[in-house]
C-alpha cells in the first residue's frame, strides 16, 4: 500500500499541476483525445471522478447527485478547488485500512486495492488527455509510469468490454506511461494542433 499511495499521490500531484496550466480559453476548445468530449467535458469528468470520486470511494459513500450534475468548469478558481480536492482524496487513502476489504456490494464489489489503483491509472491516463488538449505534458517518474503500466495491463480488456478504453495503438518499442497510453486505445502522438 505504501508505493500504491505514493504513486496515487504523484499522479495526483501531476493532475494538480496541469490543470493550473488550463487557461479559460482552452475550456471552449473541441478536439482531445477523448473523441467524444471536448475539453469542459473531459475536465469536468476528470475533476469528478479522480477527486470526489476517489474520495467518496475511500469513505465507501455514494457521488451525491449534485456532484455528478456539476459543472466544475464554471467557477474560475477550479482549478484551484480540484487540486484541494485531489489533496482531500489521497488523505483518505492515507490510511492503510481502507486499502482492505471491498468496495461496492454484490456483482459490483472489488477489492480496494484493485479500486484505487483504477483511480490511480483514471487520474494519469485523463491527465494525459487533458495535459494534450492543453498543449502542456503529463510526466510521471518511471516507478509510477510502471504502476500505471501493470494497472492498464490488468484492465484494458474489461474498459475495452464497457468502451472506456478503445483498441491499442501500435506504437513499436514504447514502454512505461507511452505503452500504457498505447494500450489504453491513445495515440501517444496526438496533439490539438
Amino acid at each position: 500500500m505504501k508505493n500504491e499511495h505514493a504513486h496515487m499521490t504523484e499522479c495526483a500531484a501531476e493532475a494538480a499541476r496541469v490543470a493550473r496550466g488550463v487557461s479559460a480559453r482552452q475550456l471552449e476548445a473541441t478536439a482531445t483525445p477523448c473523441a467524444d468530449w471536448d475539453v469542459r467535458t473531459l475536465i469536468n469528468h476528470w475533476v469528478l471522478y479522480t477527486s470526489h470520486g476517489m474520495e467518496h470511494r475511500a469513505l465507501r459513500t455514494e457521488l451525491p447527485e449534485e456532484l455528478i450534475a456539476r459543472d466544475f468548469t464554471a467557477d474560475a478558481d477550479w482549478a484551484e478547488r480540484y487540486a484541494a480536492q485531489l489533496d482531500r482524496a489521497v488523505a483518505a487513502w492515507a490510511d492503510p485500512a481502507v486499502w482492505e476489504g471491498a468496495i461496492g456490494t454484490g456483482e459490483s464489489a472489488s477489492p480496494a486495492a484493485d479500486t484505487a489503483a483504477m483511480l490511480t491509472e483514471e487520474i494519469a491516463l485523463h491527465g494525459w488527455d487533458v495535459a494534450r488538449a492543453t498543449g502542456q505534458e503529463f510526466r510521471l517518474s518511471d516507478a509510477a509510469a510502471a504502476y500505471v503500466l501493470g494497472t492498464v495491463e490488468k484492465t484494458a480488456a474489461l474498459y475495452r468490454q464497457y468502451e472506456g478504453f478503445t483498441d491499442e495503438v501500435d506504437a513499436p518499442g514504447a514502454s512505461g506511461f507511452t505503452r500504457a497510453l498505447a494500450l489504453s486505445g491513445r495515440d501517444p502522438q496526438w496533439s490539438a494542433g
